[in-house]
């Protein structure tokens, strides 16, 4: 009985992470280019009582044996990188990658973060910088007498100067890709950060070699499917009533021998 609530608290503790992550998933579903997270769970360690093939008598084995779960625990959470749904703005300088990559931002301390969202602005310089200020890399400056900035798909900016119809070639925005974008480590405000387990980051043209197109006047939706995190709500919610009636049993059933015996 004391077995079970120990492993009945590990199921609690499981259930309560995995619904912090639905819940997290829930609030950001309307994040530009936020992807969602999964938790993943294992179970702990096994009291093996009697080895399974051991011997039985002479001339028999066990079939099976005698092994005793000790609960669940967390392994990790998994970030699944399913591209989300394209919204049409008509913003000049949203843009969103129709397909794999990053784009990367330069931050204060001088690293590279990588991030899908595409909702970018001009700050006092004329430079293209994120939500936070943290400049696009390579950098993109616009100039005053800009009058119409055209993005391609493949990533050249060029811009069209008043009482000039000939377009001006400003730079090229790159994106990268990572073999493992699972092992980023999420930084907080949509920017992802290097790490050894998602591997160095591979630069490329948006378009080219198995790049996402640069699509401009479009930014990319949160992957989270909210009926889907409906679903795992309610799921979790009864696992975690499971759990905290298994609590319950054992309870009653010491206080029976505390009572009784």
């Amino acid at each position: 009985m004391m077995n079970a609530l120990w492993v009945s608290k590990t199921g609690l503790e499981a259930q309560d992470l995995a619904l912090t992550t639905v819940s997290n998933n829930l609030a950001n579903v309307s994040t530009t280019g936020f992807k969602k997270d999964r938790p993943v769970f294992e179970d702990l360690i096994y009291q093996i009582q009697r080895q399974p093939g051991a011997n039985s008598s002479a001339d028999s084995r066990l079939p099976s044996g005698l092994q005793l779960g000790t609960g669940v625990r967390t392994a990790g959470t998994q970030k699944i990188f399913t591209e989300g749904s394209l919204e049409i703005t008509d913003n000049p300088l949203d843009l969103a990658i129709n397909g794999r990559g990053f784009f990367q931002i330069l931050m204060p301390d001088g690293t590279i973060g990588y991030t899908r969202d595409g909702t970018f602005h001009i700050n006092n310089e004329g430079v293209v910088v994120n939500a936070n200020g943290y400049p696009l890399e390579p950098e993109i400056a616009i100039p005053d007498q800009t009058s119409e900035l055209n993005i391609s798909q493949d990533g050249i900016v060029q811009a069209v100067m008043f009482g000039d119809p000939a377009p001006q070639e400003l730079g090229q925005i790159d994106i990268v890709d990572f073999i493992n974008p699972a092992g980023l480590q999420s930084a907080g405000g949509n920017i992802f950060m290097e790490t050894a387990a998602s591997g160095a980051p591979q630069a490329g043209v948006p378009s080219e070699d198995g790049f996402g197109a640069m699509i401009q006047g479009a930014l990319e939706n949160s992957n989270v499917e909210v009926v889907e995190e409906l679903v795992k709500m309610i799921t979790v919610q009864r696992s975690y009533e499971m759990n905290s009636k298994v609590v319950s049993a054992a309870d009653q059933m010491l206080q029976f021998l505390t009572q009784n015996v």
